[in-house]
């Protein structure tokens, strides 16, 4: 099953970067003999002259865009379910034993998601109820897919 992960924004050089880079690689690393493909990311900006609804939707449209391969749509929004490491890592082998094809995880811009990306996700995921900057809920992300895999192929990283 192929996994993305697409953001809006794009990371710069820094220490976020290198957090995303190595948990991807891992992650990658990890899956890989446990059929999963990535996760890869997708960054993409979007023009920030737009009044707020319409920079959701121009985001909107391209998040959807770069996840057309994907079959699962899962957003990442503070309104989303707060799942623990076990449960994410369970919905995930879930999907890949359902045969789904690829998922794609979706994080919005500083404005968070429009309408039409919540409405068509499978799933509205949430890293609790605190504010976190777009640029940390990648590194959160790839982390916990990382720590899915783990806890999916039995190594040890992940201490419940």
């Amino acid at each position: 099953m192929k996994i993305l992960i697409a953001a809006i924004g794009k990371l710069r050089a820094g220490p976020e970067a290198l957090l995303v880079k190595d948990y991807l690689s891992r992650a990658n690393s990890s899956g890989r003999n446990i059929g999963f493909s990535g996760p890869h990311l997708s960054e993409m900006e979007a023009p920030n002259n737009l009044p707020r609804v319409n920079r959701q939707i121009r985001e909107g449209e391209l998040l959807l865009k770069s996840a057309r391969d994907h079959e699962r749509l899962i957003v990442l929004d503070e309104t989303g379910v707060n799942l623990s490491s076990e449960k994410l890592s369970a919905m995930v082998r879930e999907m890949r034993d359902q045969g789904v094809g690829g998922a794609a995880f979706l994080i919005g811009g500083a404005d968070g998601h429009g309408e039409e990306i919540k409405t068509r996700a499978a799933e509205t995921l949430s890293f609790g109820a605190a504010t976190w900057p777009h640029m940390l809920v990648r590194v959160m992300l790839a982390e916990q897919l990382y720590r899915a895999m783990t806890i999916l192929s039995g190594h040890p990283y992940h201490r419940s």
